[in-house]
């Protein structure tokens, strides 16, 4: 008996000597301490064994658990060691290498067109109001001198909600609201930044979102004089001091009278190219006197009171200022357009 304990001490050291993982490691355990393992066997046949052997066999058996279990918590530090050891190299981080700077972002070029705007004519001594892009038809179109079956609502075809709800098409809803608020106290001069909404496809040149600045002035005395001064001057600040400007009459119902504002192309300089359709111009926004039934409807005496409106597209400006062949690119979030714009 004596000698079979013998020859399972140096078997079981043996296989604790080569096991080279925690896994290998614990199947060793098991087969030699386990439930049904070898030193098991040996204490469970110690009923056969003759009485006055049996202190000394069950001694040696005791013995060798307590060795197997010292052994094994020894080889499994030993183990445990040489596993981080070699994770630790796996994830070894050489520190000498360049650090990568992380991606620093910039402000989307309709952000940096919008504030240098709105930097512009707070300089003029304007304010910024703002109002709800969800409008009912009274302030989009009626109170606007657009009443319904009026053929100019076409030029404003929108997007309706329910009802007389609809997203607004311009932010002229904004100066209507102010003028209320504010009558029968001026000055008024106000811009009204935001989004619109137009029933338009999105193709180079349109969108059915698009960002939008109106401004409005309204006082005492109030000419188109006023009006053509505070545009050249945005003009020349925005596009530079040798970027002429030119008016146009055209049409709008909220006022009258009313003009289209072009720049000189500011890829030719004027003389003519594709961009431009060979005219030397490029439109940049509408305006106009306001129109004595819009100041009538908001409260003000026509006859006493007079204003101008303006109203631009950022996306426009934007397009014009930095030469984007195409709106859609304002609206892809392509890191690479977009870091073009970085100021840092």
């Amino acid at each position: 008996m004596l000698s079979k304990i013998s020859q399972l001490r140096e078997e079981a050291m043996a296989a604790i000597a080569e096991a080279d993982s925690q896994e290998r490691l614990d199947k060793v355990r098991v087969q030699y301490l386990g439930k049904k393992g070898e030193l098991t066997a040996l204490l469970r046949g110690l009923g056969q064994v003759d009485p006055q052997q049996r202190p000394v066999i069950g001694q040696a058996v005791n013995s060798l658990r307590a060795d197997l279990e010292q052994a094994l918590a020894d080889k499994g530090a030993v183990l445990a060691e040489q596993e981080q050891a070699a994770r630790l190299a796996k994830e070894k981080i050489d520190i000498t290498l360049p650090g990568r700077r992380p991606q620093i972002g910039t402000f989307h070029p309709l952000t940096i067109v919008l504030r240098e705007i709105q930097e512009i004519f707070l300089g003029m001594g304007y304010e910024v109001a703002e109002g709800p892009e969800v409008e009912t038809d009274y302030y989009n179109f009626e109170a606007l001198n657009i009443p319904a079956e009026h053929p100019a609502r076409d030029m404003w075809d929108t997007l309706y909600t329910a009802g007389n709800t609809l997203l607004r098409t311009h932010t002229s809803p904004v100066q209507v609201r102010t003028m209320e608020r504010m009558q029968p106290q001026v000055p008024i001069k106000i811009i009204a930044p935001g989004r619109v909404y137009r029933r338009d496809a999105l193709d180079a040149s349109h969108s059915p979102v698009f960002n939008q600045v109106e401004g409005l002035v309204v006082d005492r005395g109030i000419t188109f004089a006023d009006l053509k001064g505070t545009l050249v001057l945005f003009v020349q600040k925005m596009f530079g001091k040798d970027r002429q400007v030119r008016f146009r009459p055209s049409f709008f119902p909220f006022t009258e009278p009313s003009a289209e504002v072009d720049v000189s192309c500011i890829v030719c300089n004027g003389a003519g190219c594709r961009l431009c359709s060979q005219t030397g111009w490029l439109e940049i926004l509408g305006a106009g006197s306001v129109h004595p039934r819009v100041l009538e409807m908001s409260g003000y005496d026509p006859t006493v009171y007079s204003g101008f409106a303006f109203g631009l597209g950022v996306d426009r400006i934007a397009l014009l200022k930095y030469g984007i062949d195409d709106i859609r690119h304002l609206y892809e979030n392509n890191w690479s357009f977009l870091k073009q714009f970085r100021t840092e």
